[in-house]
């Protein structure tokens, strides 16, 4: 046998009952650790973040494309300047004014 094989025949009782504890310690710590991560709130909490970073994110997104739409529609009625586009709100106005007016007559006829 070599040196490493003479140092474990010479380990003494004392020292392989220290081993022994502190395994066991070991393995209480990690079975503490497994007992919090499968435990019901613990998985709840996890998805719970999960889900919120999820809608989070989706919204983020959604927050995005809609700012970009509000800046492209806002362009076709400013110009450069910020100013307003009269020949183009004007039309859109009255095609507004237009589908309300629809709108109502149609529910008069609905009702009387």
């Amino acid at each position: 046998m070599g040196k490493a094989g003479t140092d474990k025949a010479a380990r003494t009782t004392a020292q392989i009952e220290a081993d022994i504890a502190r395994t066991r310690t070991q393995l209480a710590t990690t079975l503490d650790e497994l007992a919090v991560r499968v435990h019901p709130s613990t998985i709840a909490a996890q998805t719970k973040a999960k889900l919120l970073g999820s809608v989070e994110e989706k919204a983020g997104r959604a927050y995005v494309a809609a700012s970009g739409a509000v800046e492209q529609l806002k362009a076709q009625f400013t110009d450069e300047k910020g100013q307003p586009r009269k020949e183009r709100i004007v039309p859109a106005a009255l095609v507004g004014v237009g589908v309300l007016l629809l709108v109502a007559s149609v529910r008069r006829r609905k009702r009387g």
